[in-house]
């Protein structure tokens, strides 16, 4: 006798209505809303704008704040200059924004995206050009579908010109802070721009107009490498945006004096409001996405359909997995705690590397040959030392050995350097003591300011000498 399979008795559902998928090339046409969410991201985007367009412009003790000379291999930030030896902070300072990213994700999500992505905030800045050019949603998608006449081609023209002024106003910023920026706007104006600064000007303008105008959404979705790692950061308690399923199926519309109980539904009204406002064109009822930017739009105008309809706010809101489980947000866990750890050790260190930065930099480069005798008969080297001052003001040093018992160092020992300075000083160190205790053996430079001998820098190098003498 064969034995039997016991049949357990499931719960069925009518399957729910299955969505068109949107097709790749098609256009996404945004609604206008207002919301907190959106007043936040205006003003943080505001405020990035206002940095970037008018940094550039700020002069410092007669030069520009903010430059980086590839030409000259310096760096000015204001009343600092670093120099390619200073490279290293620069690779904290990518560190510091990287665990910094990690952070903020595993405990916001992507409001990064959403709130301060240059890419995302040059979309908001183009869609804006569009309701100014081409009107509301539903007159845009009219457009878009009308043939060719003389107010579509104004309008589109109207909507280029503006795209590709800022574009344009883009790529002379940015080069702006490798190349001064002001004669660099007189050459652009005069048509008397060089070759390699008119070629970057126009690849960042053309890269502007192209990711903000017509790419946008698909760089989020396709080319940035974020969107396709942040889940591995998010856990239970990562606060997303989120759709309350338990409260706002089943879905449907009803008038405003019905209670949605009297009628077997939920809060979700199905305005498709949420969608419309979307600028990846998602539907975020449909579970948490890659394509999701985290922007809280949907937010913004979900709560505003709920104040018009005398409900509860929330019903898409940032939330946790948790939360949405009926069980509480956990702010401290062990993620976040350790990204956060590593930042802040890393922010403290970045800040002592700056504060004790050296001022004044040393190089030795020893010469090719071994060692020689001089007239006195001492056996010496050769060495060519590269001084830097790195202060904005003229610094007079002093060159010496550390230690240098058994050594004399003989050439230029005092130099004057003006700011920003560099010069190649080349000397001689001659072994004073009887025999060697080895054919080589370690010696330290120091280059000290005269005036205040706590600015100093320190490098070694070899000194070669014969045993057999």
């Amino acid at each position: 006798m064969s034995e039997r399979i016991p049949v357990r008795l499931v719960e069925t559902f009518e399957p729910a209505q299955q969505k068109k998928a949107k097709p790749s090339n098609s256009l996404i046409h945004t609604r206008s809303f207002t919301g907190l969410f959106r007043t936040l991201r205006l003003s943080g985007a505001g405020f990035l704008f206002l940095a970037f367009f008018g940094t550039v412009w700020l002069n410092w003790g007669g030069r520009q704040a903010v430059l980086w000379d590839l030409a000259e291999s310096k760096f000015h930030i204001f009343g600092a200059t670093f120099w390619p030896q200073d490279f290293i902070l620069l690779s904290a300072l990518l560190i510091i924004c990287a665990f910094g990213l990690f952070a903020i994700t595993v405990f916001a999500g992507r409001v990064w995206c959403g709130y301060t992505c240059p890419q995302s905030s040059f979309t908001w800045l183009f869609m804006w050009c569009e309701k100014v050019t081409e009107g509301e949603r539903n007159q845009r998608i009219k457009l878009q579908a009308a043939p060719w006449g003389l107010n579509k081609l104004i309008r589109r023209s109207a909507k280029h010109t503006m795209w590709l002024a800022i574009s344009l106003l883009t790529g002379l910023t940015f080069v702006g802070y490798f190349t001064p920026i002001r004669p660099l706007a007189e050459e652009l104006l005069t048509w008397q721009m060089g070759g390699v600064s008119l070629f970057w000007v126009l690849f960042f303008t053309g890269a502007t107009y192209l990711n903000a105008g017509w790419l946008r959404e698909a760089v989020c979705m396709h080319m940035c490498p974020y969107a396709r790692f942040q889940s591995v950061m998010f856990d239970k308690d990562t606060l997303t945006i989120s759709y309350d399923v338990a409260r706002g199926e089943h879905r449907g519309p009803r008038k405003r004096d019905v209670k949605p109980a009297e009628v077997g539904l939920g809060d979700c009204i199905d305005c498709q409001l949420c969608v419309q406002v979307c600028p990846t064109g998602i539907d975020i009822r449909d579970g948490l996405q890659m394509e999701c930017i985290g922007c809280a739009a949907c937010i913004d105008a979900c709560d505003s359909i709920m104040d018009k309809m005398g409900y509860a706010r929330g019903l898409v809101s940032y939330t946790s997995e948790h939360q949405l489980q009926g069980g509480k947000t956990h702010l401290l866990r062990p993620r976040l705690i350790g990204y956060s750890a590593v930042l802040l050790v890393m922010i403290g260190a970045l800040g002592v590397a700056l504060v004790e930065r050296p001022m004044v930099s040393l190089d030795v480069t020893k010469d090719r040959g071994m060692f020689r005798e001089n007239s006195e008969g001492l056996i010496e080297n050769i060495y060519s030392l590269k001084v830097i001052n790195k202060t904005q003001q003229r610094q007079d040093y002093r060159l010496a050995l550390v230690d240098g018992d058994g050594f004399q160092l003989q050439g230029k020992t005092e130099i004057s350097l003006a700011p920003g300075e560099i010069t190649d000083v080349p000397v001689s160190v001659a072994m004073t003591a009887d025999k060697p205790g080895s054919s080589s053996q370690t010696i330290r430079f120091k280059v000290s300011d005269v005036d205040e001998p706590g600015i100093h820098s320190v490098a070694d190098s070899r000194f070669v000498a014969p045993l057999n003498r």
